[in-house]
């Protein structure tokens, strides 16, 4: 294979992807990339308005993409979703599952003991994180099967590799998503086709707006206890940058990672590696 061979594998001209949570700061940069590598791209959210902010950067970019409303815990509403898109686009080939999050009210802390976390905060980080995935699994793998191919990218988490204190709901839900992709990866393989490819992500420490100020003070901008904790354990020594994302994201969905299927990528610096000594 040569160096024009191999560039080819990441042009996804006439490629057509939807992310779901694509307005958020992952999923817009992911969005942002494969525009780039001339994809057409559906970001759908539940806040659409909020994929405004990148506009700007897709308009010099060879690919097309549209802003479409979507709740990936309505199955009713992703179907029209999924059928606007098809509209829009013809087909879909990848189905990138990046809606979730977390719950302050299913965060202990010292306010909120682990035994008073509520149950409506508790089943809200569940079923966002494993219904949002698994709901859209569903109604995109279905077409997929009718076209006998296509990519699920699921987002989990370092969390499910090793839970974090403070927050058992999100890192359980986490764990949830890398057992069902690995589960799905071979249900699709053994049950309909072996080129319908099912993978996950593992994002380690990232500054967003959900956790910004969980690590960073927000007057001084300085650590808190819990950052300077996690860059501790950082053999790399910082937080992740949303471009940090691109390269493995670009690789599980190109002809490169054509034999890689069921797999959780950590990208966390290696955190999940480090024992602490």
């Amino acid at each position: 294979m040569n160096l024009v061979e191999l560039t080819q594998m990441y042009d996804f001209t006439g490629r057509s992807v939807i992310i779901t949570g694509g307005a958020g700061i992952l999923g817009g940069e992911i969005a942002c990339a494969l525009v780039g590598c001339n994809a057409n791209v559906a970001i759908v959210d539940r806040s659409p308005e909020m994929a405004e902010r990148l506009i700007h950067r897709f308009e010099p970019a060879g690919g097309r993409a549209i802003i479409v409303y979507g709740d990936v815990l309505d199955p009713e509403v992703m179907q029209q979703t999924t059928k606007h898109v098809l509209e829009e686009f013809g087909h879909i080939d990848y189905l990138i599952n990046a809606a979730g999050g977390n719950n302050p009210r299913a965060t202990t802390g010292p306010d909120l003991s682990f035994f008073d976390l509520p149950p409506e905060a508790l089943r809200f980080v569940f079923d966002l994180n494993i219904l949002g995935t698994i709901l859209p699994s569903q109604i995109l793998g279905k077409y997929m099967v009718e076209q006998g191919e296509g990519t699920i990218l699921n987002i989990s988490s370092m969390n499910a590799f090793r839970p974090l204190t403070r927050i058992p709901a999100y890192s359980a839900a986490k764990a949830g998503v890398s057992n069902f992709t690995q589960w799905l990866a071979v249900h699709m393989a053994q049950e309909y086709s072996p080129n319908i490819r099912v993978n996950a992500i593992a994002p380690g420490f990232f500054l967003t707006e959900q956790n910004r100020f969980l690590l960073t003070d927000e007057e001084t901008g300085e650590l808190t206890t819990r950052g300077k904790s996690i860059i501790d354990h950082t053999p790399m020594g910082r937080f992740g940058n949303p471009e940090d994302l691109l390269g493995t994201v670009l690789w599980l969905l190109s002809p490169a990672s054509a034999f890689v299927t069921g797999v959780v990528v950590p990208i966390d610096g290696g955190f999940s590696a480090f024992s602490g000594v």
